[in-house]
């Protein structure tokens, strides 16, 4: 099966329709300085989250293929990619910088979930939502009864074998069930092999479709935070990097990892590759009774 990737023109109705909070009176701008990755981005939402509860108008600055989400949902108020000078001409009643030079680093020195490190050091409340709930009205059906597969991710370093996921592909054929592949930018070697996959960019598109899905099968990637974060039962694959900091936001997620002395150790990772046996975490999934 065979499917393309379509533009979708601005959704105004998400907008006045949908909002992940109530509104109210605002009490002020706030500027949430955080560039980072797919992942990152999503696990800083919370903090959005909070500031809009506490009545403030958000000005988000930071990856734009992740950020038009937080609009979407009301989380954000504005988006920039980056400190353009009419932003800094503004007044904000806070600022918030989370990077290497800024009000907070933009990850731990502890082993803490990252959600948890943002809201504890800026003040903020500690209870968010687990959940981006899209209204069914906005969602696609091309993902309905399938499981999808994202093989890629941020880094190689954090992927199985592409044979690893070839094989689960065909297991899970062999079940009975329907397979797509998700591709994106770092996965076009699925091309290469000449395997059917759905190819997008747009990262709205995508979670509008995503949603649907039965299940989620990826590494620790943007696009596995994307799906436990909408609700969709998941399985996320940690190998070098640290799941205690990186887990993903959601009530359905199942972390397959291997007990080694020597991990996490990202981004300095060794050549055995220990912690990503294909046959040791395809068992680690088989045992979780999802299929």
């Amino acid at each position: 099966m065979e499917f393309s990737s379509k533009v979708i023109s601005p959704l105004k109705k998400f907008a006045l329709f949908y909002n992940i909070v109530p509104p109210m009176a605002s009490k002020g701008k706030v500027l949430v300085y955080r560039r980072g990755a797919i992942g990152d981005t999503l696990l800083t939402f919370p903090v959005f989250e909070a500031l809009k509860r506490e009545g403030y108008s958000v000005t988000a600055i930071g990856n734009t293929d992740v950020l038009p989400l937080a609009k979407l949902l009301g989380l954000a108020d504005e988006i920039y990619t980056e400190l353009y000078p009419q932003i800094l001409s503004i007044s904000f009643k806070r600022e918030i910088y989370i990077s290497k030079e800024g009000t907070l680093a933009p990850f731990p020195q502890e082993r803490i979930w990252l959600p948890l490190y943002y809201l504890k050091n800026l003040n903020l409340p500690l209870e968010f939502n687990k959940k981006l709930n899209i209204p069914n009205s906005l969602l696609k059906e091309d993902f309905k009864d399938y499981i999808i597969v994202h093989p890629g991710s941020g880094s190689v370093h954090k992927n199985p074998s592409p044979s690893f996921f070839l094989k689960l592909k065909f297991f899970l054929e062999a079940k009975g069930y329907k397979v797509i592949f998700l591709a994106g930018p770092n996965e076009t070697w699925l091309f290469k092999m000449h395997i059917p996959c759905y190819y997008s960019e747009d990262l709205t598109e995508l979670a509008l479709r995503l949603a649907k899905a039965k299940l989620f099968i990826g590494n620790d990637s943007g696009i596995t935070h994307l799906a436990s974060y909408l609700g969709v039962e998941t399985v996320a694959i940690f190998g070098p990097t640290d799941d205690v900091i990186f887990h993903p936001i959601g009530e359905r997620v199942n972390i397959v990892k291997l007990e080694l002395p020597c991990r996490p150790c990202f981004p300095k990772v060794c050549e055995e590759r220990k912690c990503l046996k294909d046959e040791e975490i395809f068992e680690r999934i088989l045992h979780l009774n999802l299929f």
